[in-house]
C-alpha cells in the first residue's frame, strides 16, 4: 500500500505537471520552441516624407539592414549541411536542367551522404568557410576580416550578434539572394529605419527631428520605432508614423507550425507651405547679417499675407538635422519661441486702432512736445525733437510721444483689444510644437500703457509680429499662419488639403491701405528705414529698436557698460499689393561699424532678402528702376 501510494502520488504530480505544460503554459513553451526553429524579420513601416510646396523632399526614411549571426543555427551540422549539399550538387553537369523537385531530392540525398561521411565539426567548419568566401566581397570585407567578425573573441559565448550594420536596402537585398541561393544558414537580417534630411541645415526648427521609442510589436516583443520629437516631425506624428509588420522567413518551421507575414503600413506624406528656394535665401542672408553685425541670435520670417502660408522661417542658433550638431545650443526656435519687446514695430497698433475707429485720419496732426513729454511720474522721451507730426509722420519718424498720444485717443481698453485682434500676445495656433504666447495685457497702469504704445512692457514672438503685419498687407484680415499645405498618400492622392483660415476682420480695407501708405514713407527719404528700399518696388515697413532686458534690468547705463538692443524691421512688398511680409529680428548686435538700430541693421538685411525674393517670385517692378540697377542688368 505504501508503494502504491508513492506511485500514485508521483504519477499524479507528473500528470499535473503535464497538464500545466500542455494546457496552462502551452503558449509560453510553444513560443520557446518556435524561437528555436523559426525567427521573424521585422518589416519596417516607413515614416512618411516631408516635402515643400513644390514637392521637394525635405525628410525621408531610408531602410537599412544589419546582418546578424545566429550561432545556434550556424553551429548545427544538420542545419548547415544543406549548403554543402548544394555546393556538391550544383557543381554537377546538368544541375540547372533539373526540375525543382528533382533538385530537392538530390539535395536531400547529398545531405544524408555528407552527414554520414563527415564529422559534425568538419561540416560546421566547411559551411563557415563557404559562407565567408561567398559573402566577404559583397560586404566589402576581406575574408579574414569577415571570419574574425564571426569568430572573434568578443563573440565567444554569444548566440546572436551583428557582423555588419547600416547596409543600404539594395546591398541587403543582394545579400539575401546570395544567402538563399546558396542555402547558407545562421544569417539573419534585422531592419531599421534611418531618418534622412536632404538639406539638414535648412529650416531645421520647422522640420524638426525624430528619436526612438520602445513599443510592443505585433508579435508581443519589445521593439523600437521612430517618433517625432520636435517641429513638424512631432506635430504631424499621427500622419507620418508607419506601422511595422513581420515576416517569418527562415523556412525552418517547427512541426505543426506555418510561417506567416503581416505587411507593414507606411506613413503618409506631409506637404509644407515652405518654399525651399526662399528658405535658402533667408538662411544665407540671416547668417550674413549675424556675422556682419556680430550677433548670435536672430530670425527671419516670410509669410504670404493673403493665405497665411509660411514661406520661410529661419532662426539662429540652429543645428544639423542629420548629425544633431549644435542641438543643445540651437534647439529653441527663436521665431516661434523667442519672446521679446518689439519696440517701434508695435506702433502700428495705436495707429491702426485710431484710424479704424475714425478717431484720426492719416493727416491728423499730433503734437510731439519737441522730444520730451512729462505728466506727473510719466516721462516719455523721443530720439529726436519733433513738433507737429501727422499720423503718418509719427510712423515715419517713429515718435514715441506721437504713438502714445494716438494710443491715448484710442483708450487703454480698445488699444489692448486691437493688439489682441492683431494676434499679439497669444499663440498663433500654427502647427508647430512649442509655440510661445508672449504677454500683452492691461495692467491698469498709465506708465505701462505708455510703454506698450511704443513696444515696451510687453512680450511677443516674431511670428506674431509678422502675422500682424500680414493683416495690414492683405487688407485688414488676421489670417492664421499655417505651415501645412496637404496630407498626401504614397500613391500621390491628396487626402487632406489645408485651407487658409481667416479668423477675423480687424481693419477696414481703406484703413489697411492708409497704413501701407504711411509705412511706405518710413522707407522713403526722411523715414527711419531708407536702407530697406528695393529698386523697382515700393516697400512698406517699420523699424524697431528695443533696449534688451536681462535679469529684470534694461541693458543700458548704469546697469550695463553700454546699451544692448534687439533690432527689427517688419516690411512688405510691393506695398500696393504685397506678395510677402518679411520680418527680420537681430538680437544683441555688437558691431561698432554702424549704430545699432533697426534702420541700420535689420532694414538693409530686409532689402537684401526682398531683392532676391522679387527675382525668385518673378515679381513685376512697380516703380522705375534706378540707374545702378539698370547698369547691372546691362
Amino acid at each position: 500500500m505504501l508503494l502504491c501510494t508513492v506511485l500514485v502520488a508521483g504519477l499524479s504530480l507528473l500528470s499535473v505537471r503535464l497538464i500545466q505544460i500542455q494546457v496552462w503554459e502551452r503558449k509560453k513553451y510553444a513560443e520557446r520552441a518556435r524561437a528555436a526553429y523559426d525567427r521573424s524579420e521585422t518589416l519596417p513601416g516607413l515614416r512618411g516624407k516631408i516635402v515643400d510646396r513644390h514637392e521637394e523632399v525635405l525628410a525621408k526614411s531610408i531602410a537599412l539592414s544589419a546582418v546578424m549571426i545566429d550561432a545556434n543555427l550556424m553551429n548545427d551540422p544538420v542545419v548547415v549541411v544543406k549548403a554543402l549539399a548544394y555546393e556538391r550538387a550544383s557543381s554537377e553537369e546538368g544541375w540547372n536542367e533539373l526540375t525543382a523537385n528533382e533538385q530537392a531530392r538530390k539535395l536531400k540525398a547529398y545531405r544524408s551522404v555528407i552527414l554520414g561521411e563527415e564529422p559534425p565539426e568538419v561540416i560546421v567548419s566547411r559551411h563557415l568557410a563557404r559562407a565567408v568566401g561567398i559573402l566577404a566581397r559583397p560586404l566589402g570585407l576581406r575574408r579574414e576580416e569577415l571570419r574574425a567578425r564571426i569568430e572573434g573573441p568578443r563573440n565567444k559565448g554569444r548566440q546572436y550578434y551583428p557582423i555588419a550594420k547600416d547596409l543600404p536596402e539594395d546591398v541587403a537585398d543582394s545579400l539575401r539572394e546570395l544567402i538563399a541561393e546558396n542555402h547558407l544558414k545562421g544569417f539573419r537580417f534585422e531592419n531599421k529605419i534611418k531618418r534622412w534630411y536632404t538639406s539638414p541645415d535648412l529650416a531645421t526648427h520647422v522640420i524638426g527631428y525624430t528619436g526612438e521609442e520602445k513599443y510592443e510589436n505585433l508579435k508581443g516583443k519589445t521593439a523600437f520605432r521612430q517618433i517625432g520629437k520636435f517641429g513638424i516631425e512631432s506635430a504631424m506624428e499621427e500622419y507620418l508614423r508607419g506601422t511595422d509588420g513581420y515576416w517569418d522567413h527562415l523556412k525552418i518551421p517547427m512541426p505543426g507550425e506555418e510561417g506567416s507575414m503581416v505587411p507593414p503600413v507606411h506613413g503618409l506624406n506631409v506637404q509644407l507651405t515652405l518654399d525651399m528656394g526662399i528658405q535658402a535665401i533667408v538662411e544665407e542672408e540671416l547668417d550674413a547679417a549675424l556675422e556682419t553685425y556680430i550677433s548670435k541670435r536672430g530670425c527671419i520670417v516670410v509669410l504670404e499675407p493673403k493665405t497665411g502660408e509660411l514661406l520661410a522661417m529661419a532662426s539662429r542658433p540652429h543645428f544639423n538635422l542629420n548629425r544633431k550638431e549644435g542641438l543643445a545650443e540651437g534647439a529653441m526656435n527663436y521665431a516661434l519661441q523667442g519672446i521679446y519687446e518689439p519696440g517701434s514695430t508695435f506702433k502700428i497698433v495705436a495707429a491702426a486702432g485710431a484710424l479704424n475707429e475714425r478717431l484720426v485720419s492719416p493727416e491728423t496732426l499730433i503734437y510731439c512736445h519737441n522730444g520730451l513729454y512729462q505728466e506727473g511720474r510719466l516721462r516719455i522721451p523721443d530720439h529726436h525733437p519733433y513738433g507737429m507730426l501727422p499720423v503718418w509722420g509719427v510712423l515715419q519718424k517713429s515718435s514715441n510721444i506721437g504713438a502714445f498720444k494716438i494710443a491715448r485717443q484710442l483708450g487703454t481698453k480698445r488699444f489692448y483689444e486691437y493688439a489682441h485682434q492683431l494676434g499679439l500676445g497669444s499663440d498663433t495656433g500654427i502647427l508647430l510644437s512649442g509655440e510661445s504666447a508672449g504677454t500683452v495685457r492691461d495692467t491698469n497702469n498709465l506708465i505701462d500703457f505708455s510703454r506698450a504704445s511704443y513696444g515696451y512692457a510687453l512680450n511677443v514672438t516674431p511670428l506674431q509680429v509678422a502675422a500682424a503685419y500680414g493683416a495690414i498687407a492683405n487688407g485688414g484680415e488676421w489670417v492664421r499662419p499655417r505651415v501645412i499645405r496637404s496630407i498626401i498618400a504614397n500613391d500621390g492622392t491628396v487626402l487632406e488639403r489645408y485651407r487658409p483660415e481667416v479668423e477675423r476682420r480687424v481693419l477696414r480695407e481703406e484703413v489697411a491701405e492708409q497704413l501701407r501708405d504711411a509705412l511706405v514713407t518710413v522707407v522713403e527719404p526722411g523715414g527711419t528705414a531708407t536702407r530697406a528700399a528695393v529698386s523697382g518696388f515700393k516697400v512698406a515697413g517699420k523699424t524697431g529698436t528695443a533696449i534688451r532686458i536681462d535679469k529684470g534690468r534694461y541693458q543700458k547705463p548704469p546697469f550695463a557698460s553700454e546699451s544692448h538692443y534687439t533690432v527689427s524691421f517688419a516690411g512688405m512688398m510691393p506695398a500696393e499689393d504685397p506678395a510677402f511680409v518679411c520680418l527680420v529680428v537681430v538680437d544683441d548686435p555688437l558691431t561698432n561699424e554702424v549704430k545699432r538700430y533697426g534702420g541700420t541693421i535689420a532694414a538693409p538685411t530686409f532689402a537684401k532678402v526682398a531683392e532676391r525674393l522679387a527675382t525668385h517670385m518673378n515679381l513685376t517692378p512697380t516703380e522705375p528702376l534706378d540707374e545702378d540697377t539698370l547698369a547691372e542688368a546691362d
